[in-house]
């Protein structure tokens, strides 16, 4: 079990975030679908091989669908050296406050998958 993973709250976000501060780290599909527009993707299995790809950043904010995924890798980022923030509800939270999403398909209406 890893330590306390600090939080915060979709809504408590800035309204504007440093770029590379928000970390997507669901799965491609779910990328495609709708994200966050300035967010970096790396999915979960991928971050131990591409820790050189996270930004530095004074906090990384990670992010996935709900929240579960994330805090997990908050953690690890935590234990390597980053300070790093979960994102609680994820994308579901993100997007029920009416942050911003973006699709991969220019054609289709972004959605959290």
């Amino acid at each position: 079990m890893h330590g306390h993973v600090p939080e915060v709250a979709p809504d408590e976000l800035p309204e504007r975030l440093p770029d590379g501060a928000l970390l997507d780290v669901r799965e491609h599909e779910e990328w495609s679908a709708g994200h966050a527009p300035d967010a970096v993707h790396i999915p979960m299995n991928e971050i131990p091989q591409r820790l050189d790809e996270i930004p530095e950043v004074d906090q990384l904010y990670v992010i996935c669908r709900s929240g579960g995924r994330s805090s997990k890798v908050a953690a690890y980022l935590n234990a390597s050296g980053w300070d790093a923030v979960n994102v609680q509800r994820g994308m579901n939270g993100w997007s029920s406050i009416g942050r911003p999403l973006v699709s991969e398909d220019p054609d289709a209406e972004p959605y959290v998958l």
